[in-house]
């Protein structure tokens, strides 16, 4: 027992004495090693960040900040070589801009758009998602390319072959009319058809999409959810209805946001087929801006009207976040 004690006090004696280590000097090499590993790690990490960083900074991050303090001059065509010399007009192109008829009724259009055009989408997704990935058994990977191939074409390609397509006298739909003897109605030359014309053309573009993302969700819906719905005697409307709607609440809050976000900055479609005619019944929200900015040189005004549409999607996509996400849980 005491040589037992007396080992240990000769071993504390030797820890504490002169030449020994100063406390948890390991463990701080340690941290410093790792410290400096972190370092390097760090540099490597902003080194490959950099090109990017500059991109962003120059194409994106500067003309939002430019823009936004646009909105609030009336900074023209006059300005562009020299724009310190805008004016600062405050809230000014804001006010008007709710006094404006054309942009009122720009705005009225792009939310018709949207209220048609989105739930159509997501509807006709979704039912073409569920045949191909059950009720389809043959060629279902061609089926599955053809509906995603107006995805991936050029979107003014898809608006001109559409105006062609629709043309009163030459187009496809007139000859289909002709040939049971009837006159084609003039589909983007009326007031009451262009929009919904518009419509029908995003809606067949977009449909791929929201067709992918359906699919993937619902291939990772559990089978064994699906037979025990089966076993129990559920039909297959009370199937989609209870298990697969549900179960896809998740896809279906991504699709529509996604869908929405690019339905309210619609501009392609009616610049190619409709220049925002007849009467403006097709003007939109960024086609409007594209003209008072780049027509009229409306820089400022136009500057407060793409804060207007920020401002709009951002609010919706919230109430969209809100409305499904507790659905979801």
């Amino acid at each position: 027992m005491g040589t037992t004690t007396a080992g240990a006090a000769r071993q504390a004696e030797v820890k504490d004495g002169p030449g020994a280590p100063p406390p948890r000097a390991g463990q701080d090499e340690q941290k410093r090693v790792k410290r400096s590993k972190m370092g390097v790690q760090n540099a490597a990490g902003w080194l490959f960040s950099t090109p990017f960083l500059v991109l962003f900074t120059v194409f994106m991050a500067f003309p939002i900040v430019a823009t936004l303090l646009m909105s609030f001059t009336d900074f023209g065509l006059r300005n562009v070589t020299r724009p310190w010399e805008a004016n600062f007009v405050g809230f000014d192109n804001y006010v008007q801009l709710f006094g404006d008829e054309k942009f009122l009724k720009s705005l009225f259009n792009t939310a018709y758009f949207v209220v048609v055009g989105v739930p159509l989408t997501i509807a006709v997704g979704l039912v073409v998602a569920v045949l191909l990935n059950n009720g389809i058994d043959r060629a279902r990977t061609f089926f599955r390319v053809g509906f995603y191939a107006p995805v991936v074409t050029t979107i003014v390609a898809v608006a001109v072959v559409w105006r062609f397509v629709l043309d009163p006298s030459d187009g496809l739909v007139a000859g289909l009319f002709s040939e049971v003897g009837l006159t084609a109605p003039d589909f983007l030359g009326s007031e009451a058809l262009a929009m919904p014309s518009m419509i029908a053309m995003a809606v067949w573009r977009n449909v791929g999409t929201v067709m992918v993302l359906f699919i993937a969700g619902l291939q990772a819906i559990p089978t064994e959810v699906r037979e025990a719905a089966r076993l129990d005697g559920a039909g297959m409307w009370q199937e989609f209805r209870g298990i697969t709607v549900p179960l896809l609440r998740p896809t279906l809050l991504y699709a529509t946001v996604i869908t929405t976000i690019g339905y309210l900055n619609v501009f392609e479609e009616p610049f190619v087929m409709t220049q925002g005619g007849p009467s403006d019944s097709t003007l939109t929200v960024s086609l409007n801006m594209y003209r008072e900015g780049f027509n009229f040189f409306h820089m400022g005004y136009a500057s407060a009207m793409a804060y207007v549409l920020f401002v709009v999607i951002m609010g919706i996509t919230v109430l969209q976040l809100r409305l499904l996400k507790d659905n979801t849980k």
